[in-house]
């Protein structure tokens, strides 16, 4: 049977079952579903026999289908078979393309991370950028399927680019060249007194084994004396998949809740919970976030806020906190759908509200953090300044640390965290929590 021949079909048996639903019903004829698939099977078979050029059968149904879950949220659509293999190569780790993630915000296309060494970090894009063109067509009113399509491609080949960023007034024109781009979720560094600074780009498929392995290599790092503490850097990630921030979460809380998920009506979908069993040590904790921490993040994040295991460092994250399901479709394409809403341990909903710090940091820029250089005890000393007078040597000898010593401490976290401003202030929050302990056990 042809696709018109269906459709005929189609609507003449909407009709028949219309017909013998209707006496038997008390409810009016517009709260049947059989109604409103009438309407559509009549609007795509005029569209099919009247149209002024012959129509694509298959776009039709799609555009339909399209239109139908853009009319919810703007996580719920669908994805065409092309699409639905993009977006599963995500998780893989390794595609080609110019190395960002993206989402929309207020209207606009927004760069919600770039990854290291990509062709986008190698040209100075920023996280927050606004794309205002992709190859030539305004990003404005492009669909995030599309802007996908277009950044990725053949490795080697160019894509042009302008980017709108807070502060200037004229756009950015790039021209980047596709590159397979390799996300390595978890960078791992020690700060001085034994501070491991742990950053997760992403919840990939790797991310707790890679995260685990970090781990285990800074305590043999370290040895006997052991960690003092861990800053859990979570700022730019757009988060991935839930299974492994729940993961993440378990290597640091014994027990109790880590996420759940509540449907239609408030049904709790699913519950989460941590485990004794491969718990690390107590460590002072700090975990920083900013405006693009999102998803499975936020989830991490909040967890370990609830759960007062870890201080928050940063802004206000993104406030993604929807839950997606993918229904895949006998075309080969999927829908994306929005099930259900992400809650904290304490049932705080993460959806457009994202997570609050506990300690509110913005993010400063790299002029500002020049022009007012913090040392590591958080002030601007004479020493600082330059053309200063030295001192006189001391009388005697003293058992307080020199000056050459706190320096080189200094120094160490200069080359470590340059002017970024959060990552300091969350180390010096750390120390404070390390101290403050210590305290506690004397």
């Amino acid at each position: 049977m042809g696709r018109s021949s269906w459709v005929a079909a189609a609507s003449l048996l909407v009709g028949l079952a219309l017909g013998q639903l209707a006496p038997a019903l008390a409810e009016p004829e517009s709260s049947s579903p059989f109604r409103n698939l009438g309407v559509f099977a009549r609007a795509l078979s005029h569209l099919e026999a009247g149209y002024v050029d012959e129509v694509d059968q298959d776009a039709l149904i799609q555009g339909a289908i399209r239109g139908m879950a853009a009319s919810l949220d703007p996580h719920t659509v669908y994805l065409d078979p092309e699409e639905y293999r993009t977006l599963t190569a995500d998780t893989d780790g390794r595609f080609a393309g110019i190395g960002v993630e993206i989402s929309w915000r207020d209207g606009w296309l927004v760069v919600l991370s770039v990854f290291p060494g990509g062709p986008a970090d190698r040209a100075g894009v920023l996280p927050g950028d606004r794309f205002l063109t992709l190859e030539g067509h305004p990003a404005r009113d492009i669909r995030l399927q599309d802007a996908v399509r277009i950044m990725r491609g053949p490795p080697g080949t160019d894509v042009r680019v302008a980017v709108r960023r807070d502060g200037r007034d004229e756009g950015i024109e790039l021209t980047l060249t596709r590159a397979y781009v390799e996300v390595t979720p978890v960078e791992a560094r020690l700060l001085p007194g034994r501070v491991l600074h742990l950053k997760l780009r992403a919840f990939q498929g790797n991310t707790t084994t890679d995260m685990r392995a970090a781990l285990d290599g800074a305590i043999a790092e370290v040895g006997s004396e052991g960690l003092a503490g861990l800053i859990l850097d979570l700022r730019d990630n757009p988060g991935g998949l839930l299974r492994e921030a729940v993961l993440v979460c378990d290597e640091f809380l014994q027990e109790g809740t880590i996420v759940s998920t509540r449907g239609r009506g408030g049904r709790v979908l699913q519950s989460s919970s941590a485990h004794t069993r491969g718990t690390r040590p107590d460590w002072p904790m700090v975990v920083l976030v900013n405006g693009y921490s999102a998803s499975a993040a936020e989830i991490v994040a909040g967890a370990l806020q609830d759960h007062h295991r870890a201080l928050v460092v940063g802004t206000r994250t993104f406030g993604k906190g929807s839950v997606q399901n993918f229904v895949e479709l006998p075309d080969e394409g999927a829908l994306k759908m929005t099930i259900a809403r992400y809650y904290t341990p304490l049932g705080r909903s993460i959806q457009a509200t994202g997570i609050v710090p506990d300690v509110e940091v913005p993010a400063l820029s790299e002029e500002v953090v020049r022009r007012a250089r913090l040392d590591e005890r958080g002030q601007l000393r004479e020493a600082d300044l330059r053309g200063h007078l030295d001192g006189e040597p001391a009388a005697g000898p003293s058992d307080r640390p020199g000056r050459d010593d706190v320096r080189d401490h200094g120094s160490e976290l200069d080359r470590l965290l340059g002017d970024d401003h959060q990552a300091r202030i969350g180390y010096q929050t750390l120390q404070a929590i390390v101290a403050d302990r210590a305290r506690r056990e004397e």
